[in-house]
This record gives structure tokens, C-alpha cells and sequence, in this order.
């Protein structure tokens, strides 16, 4: 296990800035996820770790030891790609135990290293079998396997789930969040899933365009997240956001557009003197509240326009005038076309400062 902290990494490729000025630490035997969109800087951050990609400045510490100049080797470091590969002509025991037979490790302790290691991830039936017969999800425990079975201070994860069907890779991603509870090695997990992200990560951090957007536990990043960016990204179905403009009047404060008005006195005091701005309301399905009857409290009509049936959930996509909603409820009867009541858990919502993109709460 180890500490891993980054400071400062820049990588360029060309006149691209791949990587902008990043920094993080990750714990002694912490799961840390990095996540965004393809292109965003990831997987290059990843490479720098692993000593794959020379980052033109910043350091790179692995238990506060500088390892820039470390040949990646010699980082102690294991790594799974997203495309596995397989040695030819090797079975599935000598697939694992390459790395250890490249290390001159005695061959009783390869033997006994390498069926723990098969043991864990469900692979002991094939250990004799040609790659050449394997399923793809089988290919992947391999790869995990070949990089578990070294025992190094961190584990890098280079969307190692991607590949697989949506079915394998449910089951894949709890076995790989119970292997490394259960080991507990410092793992960088890198996705472009955001579930998988919050499902495995204890922290995680989201980039976007070489940058850090936020650090931060999952939970935090779904109800307190400090840009549009990030509250759009994290979630499924995404945040409702409404352009808006935020006014105060006579001690109460109200936010508009076009036929949406919405009054949010009770968030007047986190908001004071910025009467008139135009903002960005943002709250997700869930805190969408529906009805056919008025609620107390502030509320308004909409027209219900597509339902989608989710088993346990229910989908609802409403218009108010030209603003456009979804609400995440419990199958009802609602119907479409049909006006009901909509209303917010006020606590909830989240308002951004329009140019900036910033959380203002």
C-alpha cells in the first residue's frame, strides 16, 4: 500500500494541453476514481503515474518518494488496460505467473501466489486452458489476476470494466470493489461511467478539457457539486437546469423564466445581493415532486410529454411554457398529455452563477 500524491502535472502533446496543472493525493489504501469524458486527461494522468508519459513539469510522488525519473518498472506500480493483452501460446496459469517468473520469484511461492490469486476472482477451473478458448470476461480476470498476483503498493485501472456487456460488468465491478476491500491497496480507477465511479470510489475526482472540475466523496459530488459541469455529468437520468433570473422584492425572492416562477425566499439569505442576475436553477429528477392536486407551498402546472416506464421508477418528462423538466417518481397512472402539479424540495435546489458556471449554493 502506499500514498500517492500529485502535484502540479502538466503533459502537453503538441499544442494540446493534455493534462493542466493537476493535483491530488490519494490515501494509503484508498479506491480513487478519475472521471469524465473521453479526451479529457484521465488515462494520460494515469500513463504519468505509471511512467508511461514524461510530464513536461510537476511531480509525481509515491510515498512522498519523487518517481519522475523512476523507469516504470521500478514504480512498484501494477497496471490493467482497457484492452487486455494475452501472451500466445501460454495457458492461464503461466498468464498470471509471468510477472512473477520475470522477477526470478521461486517457483513453490509462483504456485501458491497464483492460485490466490485464482481462488479470488473465480478462475481456478481454467487455470490449464489456452487463452485461445477464454471469454472475454474471463480475459479480464486474467488481467486483474496477472497485475493482483505481484502485490505492488498501487494498483492503476485503466477502464479495465468497459468491454465487458452491461450483465458482466455489474458483476465484475462488486467483485472488484469486495478484491479491493478485502486487499486493500491504493487503486486509481479510471472511467468515463460515472456509476461505476460512485459505486466503487470511495473519493472521486472529475476532469474535464486537462482540468480538475471537483475532488470529492461520491455523495458530495451528486448533492453538493460546485460547477454545472460536475452537476451535469454525475447522475442518471441528469439535473434539471433552468436559465433563470433571480429577483427580490418586498422580503421575498422569487426565480423566473417565461411562464416558470418559482419563489425561493426561504434561499434569500444565501443569495443576498444578487438581485436581478441571471442564474442557473439545477435540481435532479428525484426532488421533482408531482401531483394531480396543489401541494402547500409554492407549485405550478405542467404538461406531461413522454413517460418512460423504469420497473420500480417511473421517467416523466414535462414542459412548463419552453422549459423542459424530468421527474423521477414511482409508477403512477399519469397519463400524457395530462397537466399536474409540480413543486421542489426547496432544501434541494442548487443555484450557479451563469458565466462562471459556479455553485452559488
Amino acid at each position: 500500500m502506499a500514498v500517492v500524491k500529485i502535484r502540479n502535472l502538466v503533459k502537453r502533446f503538441g499544442k494540446v494541453v493534455a493534462v493542466n496543472d493537476v493535483s491530488f493525493d490519494v490515501a494509503d489504501g484508498e479506491f480513487f476514481a478519475m472521471l469524465g469524458p473521453s479526451g479529457c486527461g484521465k488515462t494520460t494522468t494515469l500513463r504519468c503515474i505509471a511512467g508511461l508519459e514524461t510530464p513536461e513539469s510537476g511531480d509525481i510522488l509515491i510515498d512522498d518518494v519523487r518517481v519522475n525519473e523512476t523507469e516504470p518498472k521500478d514504480r512498484d506500480i501494477a497496471m490493467v488496460f482497457q484492452f487486455y493483452a494475452m501472451y500466445p501460446k501460454m495457458n492461464v496459469f503461466n498468464q498470471i505467473a509471468f510477472p512473477l517468473v520475470a522477477r526470478k520469484v521461486p517457483k513453490d511461492e509462483i504456485a501458491s501466489r497464483v492460485k490466490e490469486i485464482a481462488e479470488r476472482l473465480g478462475i481456478t477451473p481454467i487455470l490449464g486452458e489456452p487463452v485461445e478458448r477464454l471469454t472475454v470476461d474471463q480475459k479480464q480476470r486474467i488481467a486483474l489476476a496477472r497485475a493482483i498476483v505481484r502485490n505492488p503498493k498501487v494498483y492503476l485501472l485503466d477502464e479495465p470494466l468497459t468491454n465487458l456487456d452491461a450483465g458482466l460488468r455489474i458483476q465484475m465491478r462488486a467483485e472488484l470493489k469486495h478484491l479491493q476491500n478485502s486487499m486493500g491497496t491504493t487503486t486509481i480507477f479510471v472511467t468515463h461511467d460515472q456509476l461505476e465511479a460512485i459505486a466503487l470510489a470511495s473519493k472521486v475526482l472529475v476532469m474535464r478539457d486537462g482540468h480538475i472540475m471537483q475532488v470529492d466523496a461520491p455523495e458530495s459530488l451528486y448533492e453538493k457539486p460546485k460547477n454545472l459541469f460536475v452537476a451535469g455529468f454525475v447522475g442518471s437520468p441528469s439535473m434539471n437546469f433552468i436559465d433563470c433570473n433571480y429577483s427580490e422584492k418586498n422580503g421575498t425572492a422569487d426565480i423566473e423564466a417565461g411562464e416558470f416562477m418559482y419563489d425561493v425566499t426561504e434561499l434569500k439569505p444565501y443569495l443576498g445581493g444578487l438581485g436581478g442576475s441571471h442564474l442557473v436553477m439545477g435540481v435532479r429528477p428525484e426532488y421533482v415532486h408531482l401531483g394531480r392536486n396543489k401541494p402547500a407551498g409554492p407549485a405550478f402546472k405542467g404538461r406531461v410529454e413522454v413517460l418512460e416506464p423504469l420497473g420500480d421508477r417511473l421517467i416523466v418528462s414535462l414542459s412548463i411554457g419552453k422549459v423542459s423538466l424530468k421527474a423521477n417518481i414511482r409508477p403512477t397512472d399519469m397519463e400524457l398529455g395530462e397537466t399536474v402539479w409540480l413543486s421542489f424540495d426547496t432544501k434541494k435546489i442548487l443555484l450557479f452563477d451563469k458565466p462562471a458556471g459556479k455553485a452559488l449554493l
